[in-house]
């Protein structure tokens, strides 16, 4: 049912001058899903990306939320309906503590001698390591910078971030990509968790094996357009690589390479 859908984009096309980023791109995100767009560099993910956080209207086609279209003119009115996007680069600031970085933006504040307004440190710090607790993240000392965490630590302080202020939708953008075996599971656990607490997710990457185990359904992009979208039930692993990896064309690339060295 429609009902069923957070989230839509049907035949949403994205042109920049001559140059056409996204052709025709419909997909549907459920509540509570994982759906992982999938695609190798160059596939269309980050203008994709972009459209569904507010960053780019889209040229032709329709977006919907909660099945009314809309027409975000900003990341914050896509941000004000609950649709958080966690980029790569994270928007952590490493010489800022674990807190600050966590409430940067929408600070407590309390009164100093009942006149000055500076933030409350005490109640942030609180805050931060309860919430980072509670999506299964230790954090012993919200004072700590940023800088001093692990690449996965820095992924799941931001996603945690996005969740406690809101998120309905979250947006990750290549989550895993700089990231070792270990934080990669950190991370995946806490999609799991995300997803368990209701919250719809849209994981982007080119890596198919982190995709696979958490996705509930997948769209596969190439070139700016939808190669389709597929339950999990309906298709392999081997599949999903093989249309990502350009199918009988790959195959007789590599065809031809093994020819050359025999």
């Amino acid at each position: 049912m429609a009902d069923d859908f957070i989230l839509e984009l049907d035949n949403v096309s994205k042109y920049f001058g001559t140059v056409i980023a996204l052709k025709d791109v419909t997909l549907r995100l459920r509540r509570g899903e994982v759906h992982c767009l999938l695609g190798d560099n160059g596939a269309g993910k980050s203008t994709l990306i972009k459209t569904l956080a507010g960053v780019h209207p889209p040229s032709t086609g329709q977006y919907r939320v909660d099945g009314k279209a809309l027409a975000f003119r900003s990341p914050r009115e896509a941000l004000d309906m609950g649709i958080a996007t966690v980029y790569q680069d994270l928007a952590l600031v490493p010489l800022m503590s674990v807190a600050r970085n966590f409430f940067a933006g929408r600070e407590p504040v309390k009164k100093l001698f009942g006149l000055l307004p500076v933030m409350d440190m005490a109640h942030a710090n609180a805050t931060a390591v309860q919430k980072l607790a509670d999506m299964g993240i230790a954090v012993r000392d919200a004072s700590q910078l940023v800088g001093s965490m692990s690449g996965g630590e820095r992924q799941c302080l931001a996603i945690a971030r996005a969740i406690h202020f809101g998120a309905r939708v979250l947006i990750l953008d290549e989550p895993t990509a700089a990231l070792g075996v270990k934080q990669s599971c950190n991370v995946l656990k806490l999609i799991h968790t995300a997803r368990a607490r209701g919250i719809s997710v849209i994981f982007i990457t080119h890596n198919v094996h982190h995709a696979y185990p958490i996705a509930d359904s997948f769209t596969v992009l190439n070139r700016g357009q939808s190669l389709g979208t597929f339950a999990k039930a309906d298709i392999s692993k081997e599949a999903v690589l093989e249309m990502m990896a350009g199918g009988s064309e790959i195959q007789g690339l590599f065809d031809e390479l093994e020819g050359r060295a025999a």
